[in-house]
């Protein structure tokens, strides 16, 4: 099977590789089937305090990470494109975007600090920026190791089963039906006849009105997306009455 390398420039190195060794990610990359390559942008700094950032031009809050430690860094590395800058302005992540990079063969992140980086390493230097959220975190660590998970799932014969990532939420544009497994009565609480009856034509249509109902709850923009329900899911969501979730406090 082809190895999908995936290079991470970060100033916490450790922190990315750390959590990228563990479970399915340290599986993966004990197996070859996946290469990542994290790299220390200090190590290209060229001062004793090995700096990296600097004060703004044309002052403001905040310091701003230097362009000549980061193309260096870049440079050394070779690394496979695109390189995507993760930043809160950038493209939305979704499981359609880990598809497409799971496809690539490779890729690269660079995770951003401070009050961001240099533009000239935007324009110049990078194919683009991700996001994998409308919030503001300390620094692109968690989101690139976010953004490796979700695509190093998908990478064929990480997961063991690759009928697992088809069955997952966001496939086809609808959210996960909820799961069950023994026992069977857990303080009063049983679990759904259908998934026990043997039927699995009927186990499947119950699975499909179940994240129907789910998605037109939580995500009705993903059921907008899809132009609604067509005659066949309106029929199995009258089929199927939904099975029960918390109400939202949020």
């Amino acid at each position: 099977m082809p190895v999908v390398r995936i290079d991470v420039f970060s100033i916490f190195p450790a922190l990315v590789d750390a959590f990228c060794s563990e479970s399915l990610l340290g599986r993966a990359r004990t197996t070859a089937l996946l290469d990542l390559r994290v790299h220390d942008l200090r190590a290209h700094a060229t001062d004793a305090h090995r700096t990296i950032d600097d004060a703004p031009f044309g002052g403001g809050a905040g310091m701003v990470m230097r362009p000549e430690p980061i193309f260096a860094s870049v440079r050394a590395a070779q690394p496979p494109r695109p390189l995507l800058l993760l930043s809160p302005g950038g493209k939305r992540f979704d499981q359609q975007m880990a598809k497409t990079l799971a496809a690539f063969g490779g890729f690269s992140l660079l995770c951003g600090r401070y009050e961001g980086v240099d533009h000239r390493v935007v324009a110049e230097l990078c194919d683009g920026e991700v996001s994998i959220g409308d919030f503001v975190l300390g620094g692109g660590e968690v989101a690139a190791c976010a953004i490796v998970e979700a695509v190093t799932r998908l990478i064929p014969g990480v997961m063991g089963n690759d009928e697992s990532a088809a069955s997952e939420s966001f496939e086809g544009g609808l959210l996960e039906a909820p799961h069950y497994t023994r026992p069977a009565e857990f303080e009063g609480l049983g679990v759904p006849e259908v998934l026990r009856s043997g039927d699995h034509a009927r186990i499947e249509r119950w699975r499909h009105a179940q994240a129907l109902h789910r998605t037109r709850s939580a995500r009705p923009d993903l059921i907008a997306q899809r132009g609604g329900l067509n005659d066949t899911e309106k029929r199995l969501v009258e089929e199927f009455p939904p099975v029960p979730y918390p109400e939202s406090s949020l």
